[in-house]
């Protein structure tokens, strides 16, 4: 059974979620403000957590950055705020997606289901890729650089396998959604280029000189090894 954590200060909204997730198969906990979800989080390791921006004590933002400092658990951002500014903003500080108020019970588990997916659906092999100081291991899903821990979203981790079991290729934008964020996927290409910029970032003491994930302007990525 996935533990779904629901961090919502309106107690109606969280009583409706709680319900449907629960008739779901799902085990819920809930937090009605910042401090409790931080402690429950690290209490529980939810499988999953649904994060509402606006909170009485601290935003979601620092909630969720607060997550990605140690975790690559799913999270998908709940908000009353439909500006495209705000989507952005949380797929660049590592959301896997985002929902905007008001919302059907339905949608929602819907997407659930389908970050789940996401993060469940990551390749695997018998091996582990050395590519100069950077290591993944396609079993554990691993990745470390000089022996040090690298963290990742699910969905930037997915990303990730998926281009370095293929080294050198070429793959277009939309290839990429169709592999990694699935054919039910119906949000922006720029979710792409937010994914390989969070990567790069997390890939950042991985020498030039070993390799790179490069931008083929009007061809889309490829992940560039130079040295084994």
């Amino acid at each position: 059974m996935k533990t779904i954590l629901v961090v919502e200060d309106e107690e109606t909204i969280s009583r409706v979620l709680t319900v449907y997730l629960k008739h779901e198969g799902f085990e819920v906990l809930q937090a009605f403000d910042g401090e409790t979800a931080i402690k429950r989080f690290n209490e529980h390791s939810p499988n999953l957590v649904l994060l509402d921006v606006m909170l009485p004590d601290r935003d979601g933002w620092s909630i969720l950055q607060e997550i990605r400092q140690n975790s690559s658990c799913p999270v998908i951002m709940l908000t009353a705020l439909g500006d495209i500014d705000y989507r952005l903003k949380g797929l660049n500080q590592g959301a896997d997606d985002y929902i905007t108020k008001p919302f059907i019970g339905e949608e929602v588990i819907a997407r659930v289901n389908a970050v789940l997916r996401r993060s469940a659906n990551v390749l695997e092999s018998e091996n582990t890729k050395q590519y100069g100081s950077l290591c993944i291991n396609l079993d554990s899903h691993v990745v470390k650089i000089n022996g040090e821990s690298v963290v990742l979203t699910p969905k930037d981790l997915s990303l990730l396998l998926f281009l370095a079991t293929r080294p050198n290729r070429t793959f277009t934008r939309q290839n990429l959604i169709d592999q990694v964020w699935g054919l039910d996927y119906d949000g922006s290409e720029r979710a792409v280029d937010l994914a390989i910029k969070r990567i790069r970032q997390a890939l950042a003491t991985w020498p030039e000189s070993q390799g790179e994930i490069r931008t083929l302007r009007g061809l889309g990525y490829q992940f560039c090894v130079y040295e084994k």
